[in-house]
C-alpha cells in the first residue's frame, strides 16, 4: 500500500544570523571585507577583490532584493527592518574570523586606497557624511511622526482626552531635542568628540537663550534648528582638533573641551543661531512660495526628477531641508510629492509584467519585487527591472512626474499634504501624513490620488513607450528568453539612504 507522503510545512524565513552567514562566504570571506555598514535598506560592503564576489548564488539567495555597486561598496539590499539585523551578525562574523598579516595589510591598502578615492570627489563624500549626519535619525523621526499622527487623529476626534497630552509629550521630545542628536553625530562624522558636537549643539535649543540679544534682536530657544546645530558643531570639531595641536597632553583633558565649549559657544549664540535661523526660515518660505506659485508644474519637475536625483545620489542634499521643514512646520511639503517617484516605477513595472507575458525570469523578478515597491523600497525595482530596461526608467520618472503634479496643484489650492518623517514612502507613509487639515480625510485622499495618478501614468507610458518598435513585440511572442536574451545590468551609484 502507497502512503501519500506528508506535505511539508512551509519553511520559516532565515534567521539573521544565518543571513549573515551565507552572505559572508558569497562575498568572498570575511578576508575580503574591508568595512560594513548599513543604511535603510542594504548592507554596505567595502570588498578588497571585487572579483571574489559570486554574485548569482548572492542574488539567488531568498533575503537577497537585489545588489548595487558604487565606487566605494558593494551593496547587498535587505529591505528595511531586515538590514538593521543583519548586518550586527555579519559585523560579528566578519571580526570572529582569522586575520592573518597578509590580511590585515590588504585591508589597510584598499582603505587608504578607498580614503583617497572620496577625498577625490568633495562633493560626493559632503553629500554622504550628511547622509550619516541625518539617517541614523530617521528611526526616531518615523516612531515619533507616526505617534504625532495617531495624536492628531485622536484630537480631532475628541476621543482620549486624557491620553492625548502624554503623546504630544512622547511625539515632541526627539523634535525638541533633534539639535544635540545633529551636533552628536555631525562631531563623530567629522573626527571630533561626539559630547562636545552636542554639547555645542544644546546651546540653540537651551530656554535661557532667550535673555540673549544677537544683531539686535533677541534669540529665542531652537533658532537656526538643525542647520545651526550642524554649523554649531562642525565648528566644534575644528577649535577641538586645533587645541588638540598645541595643548599639552597633561592639560588636554582638562582645557580642550572648556575651550572647545566656549568659543564655539560665543559663536553659536552670537552668529551662527541668527545667521542659521535666516537661512532656515527662507527654506521653509521657499518650499511654500514655491507650491503656492508653482503648484502642478512644481509638483511635475520635483516627482519628475526625483529617481535621477537618487541615482545621482543628490537625494542626499535634501536631508537636512526635509528636516528643517519637520522643525519648523511639523512636516515636509516636499515628501509626499518625491515618493511619487516610487509610484510611478511600480506603474511602470506593472507594463513591463504585462507587455512582457513570456519572460518569465523578470516576471518572476516583477512579482517578488512589488510588495516592496508599494512599501516605498524601490531598488529591487530599479536596479532588477527598470534600469536594465533602460526606457522603463525614463517613463517610471514620467509617472512619477504626473503623480508629483497630483499633490503640487493642491497645495497651490491651499490644502498642503506633509509627512511628519522621512524615510518611508509609498503605500507606507500613509501614517505620517498631516496637512492643513492635520491626518484628515482629505489629506488621506489627496495623497491616495497622487499614487493612483503615479501608477497610472506610469504604466500607460511604459507600456505605450517603453519599448522599441520590435522590442516588445518579440519578447512577448517568442519563447522565454534566457539571459542573454535581455540587456545586461548597468552599473549605477547608490540610491539608497
Amino acid at each position: 500500500m502507497h502512503r501519500t507522503p506528508p506535505t511539508p510545512a512551509p519553511s520559516s524565513p532565515p534567521s539573521p544570523r544565518a543571513t549573515a552567514a551565507a552572505l559572508l562566504p558569497l562575498l568572498g570571506g570575511a578576508g575580503n571585507v574591508t568595512s560594513v555598514a548599513h543604511c535603510m535598506t542594504r548592507l554596505r560592503v567595502g570588498l578588497l577583490d571585487r572579483a571574489l564576489v559570486r554574485d548569482e548564488e548572492l542574488r539567488a539567495l531568498p533575503a537577497v532584493l537585489g545588489v548595487v555597486e558604487d565606487d566605494e561598496t558593494y551593496q547587498v539590499v535587505l529591505g528595511p527592518g531586515t538590514v538593521a539585523r543583519v548586518t550586527p551578525e555579519f559585523q560579528a562574523l566578519v571580526a570572529a574570523a582569522p586575520t592573518t598579516a597578509h590580511d590585515l595589510a590588504a585591508r589597510g591598502a584598499a582603505i587608504k586606497a578607498a580614503q583617497k578615492a572620496r577625498n577625490a570627489t568633495p562633493v560626493k563624500l559632503l553629500l554622504r557624511r550628511l547622509a550619516n549626519i541625518f539617517v541614523p535619525l530617521i528611526p526616531a523621526l518615523i516612531g515619533c511622526g507616526i505617534i504625532a499622527g495617531l495624536n492628531g487623529l485622536l484630537v480631532n476626534l475628541a476621543v482620549l482626552p486624557s491620553l492625548t497630552p502624554a503623546l504630544t509629550a512622547i511625539a515632541s521630545g526627539f523634535m525638541a531635542l533633534i539639535a544635540v542628536f545633529v551636533g552628536h553625530n555631525t562631531a563623530k562624522e567629522f573626527g571630533g568628540t561626539p559630547v562636545l558636537g552636542g554639547a555645542v549643539a544644546a546651546i540653540i535649543v537651551y530656554a535661557g537663550v532667550a535673555d540673549i540679544e544677537a544683531f539686535g534682536q533677541r534669540l529665542s530657544p531652537g533658532q537656526g534648528g538643525v542647520l545651526g546645530a550642524l554649523a554649531a558643531a562642525l565648528l566644534g570639531v575644528y577649535v577641538e582638533k586645533g587645541c588638540r595641536r598645541w595643548v599639552p597632553e597633561s592639560l588636554d583633558v582638562l582645557v580642550t573641551p572648556t575651550v572647545t565649549v566656549l568659543l564655539a559657544g560665543l559663536v553659536t549664540v552670537f552668529g551662527l543661531m541668527f545667521v542659521a535661523g535666516e537661512v532656515s526660515s527662507a527654506i521653509g518660505v521657499g518650499a511654500d512660495w514655491l507650491l503656492a506659485n508653482g503648484g502642478a508644474a512644481a509638483g511635475f519637475v520635483l516627482g519628475g526628477l526625483f529617481l535621477p536625483l537618487v541615482m545621482l545620489g543628490l537625494h542626499q542634499a535634501l536631508i537636512p531641508i526635509h528636516t528643517t521643514l519637520i522643525e519648523q512646520q511639523g512636516f515636509t511639503v516636499l515628501l509626499p510629492i518625491l515618493a511619487m517617484a516610487g509610484a510611478g516605477q511600480v506603474g511602470a513595472a506593472a507594463a513591463v509584467y504585462v507587455r512582457l507575458r513570456r519572460d518569465t525570469s523578470i516576471r518572476r523578478t516583477i512579482r517578488s519585487a512589488l510588495p516592496a515597491g508599494l512599501l516605498g523600497v524601490g531598488e529591487p525595482l530599479i536596479y532588477g527591472v527598470s534600469l536594465p530596461l533602460g526606457r522603463p526608467f525614463v517613463t517610471a520618472c514620467v509617472g512619477g512626474a504626473f503623480g508629483g503634479g497630483f499633490i503640487g496643484l493642491f497645495n497651490m489650492l491651499g490644502d498642503t499634504v506633509g509627512s511628519t518623517a522621512i524615510g518611508p514612502s509609498g503605500l507606507a507613509l500613509f501614517p505620517l501624513l498631516d496637512g492643513a487639515g492635520g491626518l484628515d480625510g482629505r489629506t488621506v485622499a489627496i495623497y491616495a490620488g497622487g499614487l493612483l495618478t503615479g501608477y497610472a501614468a506610469g504604466f500607460a507610458a511604459t507600456y505605450l513607450f517603453g519599448f522599441g518598435k520590435d522590442a516588445g513585440l518579440d519578447r512577448t511572442t517568442s519563447p522565454a528568453p534566457g539571459p542573454a536574451d535581455r540587456p545586461a545590468p548597468r552599473k549605477a551609484p547608490a540610491a539608497g539612504p
